[in-house]
């Protein structure tokens, strides 16, 4: 560890640069997953796809730089390169040859959806070691994530054909 004056203690920063680095590999290869999505998407919504994973991925790319940075003014040196990340992500490997529309969905609702219960898991563990600052950076990326799975979702065809099947009921339901 660095030297540094912050007055959260070397054992409680140690053990919180240990728990927001394991959030950072998730991160980077969350970012990651949804560049490859955005490149390899292919469908009828692609352009819409396309726009969509590339807002998400400059999201977590602004939550990822939050987790570094608080890493580094912990005293730690934040590990976001490939090779550091590809052995402490604990996200399942992105399907490379995925090009459908509803395989990267699935895909990216699995991982973003992981993400979340991480960034949940985060507060909690930084808040019991005494850290109000990394447990306030893991509840924005959490909402962040919240909101990105729910963007995702909503382009499922699943959710399509509930919606659908909702609003025939509800139509039939009203002509009766």
């Amino acid at each position: 560890m660095l030297p540094t004056k912050n007055s959260l203690s070397e054992n409680v920063r140690q053990k919180v640069i240990k728990l927001l680095q394991d959030r950072l590999a998730v991160s980077v290869d969350l970012m990651q997953q949804l560049k490859q999505a955005h490149w390899n998407v292919k469908g009828p919504n692609f352009i819409a796809l396309h726009q969509l994973f590339d807002q998400i991925h400059e999201k977590i790319e602004i939550n990822t730089d939050s987790l570094a940075e608080r890493i580094a003014q912990l005293g730690g040196l934040p590990e976001g390169t490939c090779h550091a990340v590809s052995q402490a992500t604990s996200l399942p490997e992105y399907p490379l040859t995925s090009t459908e529309e509803s395989d990267h969905i699935e895909a990216l609702t699995t991982a973003m959806a992981m993400y979340g219960k991480l960034m949940r898991d985060g507060i909690e563990k930084a808040e019991a070691l005494g850290d109000p600052g990394s447990a306030d950076i893991c509840v924005e990326i959490a909402l962040n994530a919240d909101k990105s799975l729910w963007l995702i979702e909503s382009h499922s065809p699943t959710s399509r054909v509930q919606v659908t099947k909702t609003y025939r009921s509800t139509v039939a339901t009203a002509h009766q």
